[in-house]
């Protein structure tokens, strides 16, 4: 069959009408915060604890957008007889985002989870200079970070925590043995 000429035009016009009459849903942002969906990404968050400065972050980044300065500390031995150890000390992480394009790259090649995704999204700067975010302002970001989804109830447990289990579970029963055979020695 073939279509009637003008009918694409009338199907048009029956949702501009149909639109029309509808309330408008629109979201007056400044008086009004949008609902984000969680684990939005807004910007990324330092938790500077965890940084070893190990510049994978820096290295990976496909925009080169990540600043990161540090210097060698000395670590006395922990123990007697022990020998000295150097690490890493950070002295500056910064990110420039206006040269971020928010790929995420730098969170998932952290080893030691020091970079997260942070809901914040009203960090903007009159002058473009200033969006070069250093630490402290990364770590002030931080702190909005959502906690991280519940585990689901039907999932394996993981491998770290059920070795530590296990491990735990070992010495309690050597140490029940032991006072077991204590109270025996006595009797």
């Amino acid at each position: 069959m073939a279509p009637v000429p003008g009918s694409g035009l009338a199907k048009g016009l029956a949702v501009t009408l149909r639109t029309m009459t509808r309330k408008s849903v629109t979201a007056q942002y400044p008086d009004t915060q949008p609902a984000l969906p969680p684990r939005s990404r807004g910007v990324i968050g330092l938790f500077e604890e965890n940084c070893t400065v190990c510049m994978l972050c820096a290295r990976e980044c496909p925009d080169w957008c990540i600043y990161i300065d540090s210097h060698k500390e000395t670590v006395p031995p922990a123990a007697p007889g022990g020998r000295e150890r150097s690490r890493n000390v950070l002295d500056r992480f910064a990110i420039d985002f206006s040269l971020c394009m928010y790929c995420g790259i730098c969170i998932e090649v952290c080893p030691f989870d020091a970079l997260f995704w942070s809901p914040e999204f009203e960090y903007a700067e009159t002058d473009i200079r200033d969006l070069t975010h250093e630490r402290d302002k990364l770590r002030e970001w931080m702190w909005t970070v959502p906690a991280p989804p519940a585990l689901d109830a039907g999932a394996e447990e993981p491998k770290e925590i059920a070795a530590a289990r296990k491990t735990a579970e070992k010495l309690a029963a050597a140490q029940a043995e032991s006072r077991r055979e204590a109270q025996e020695g006595q009797s």
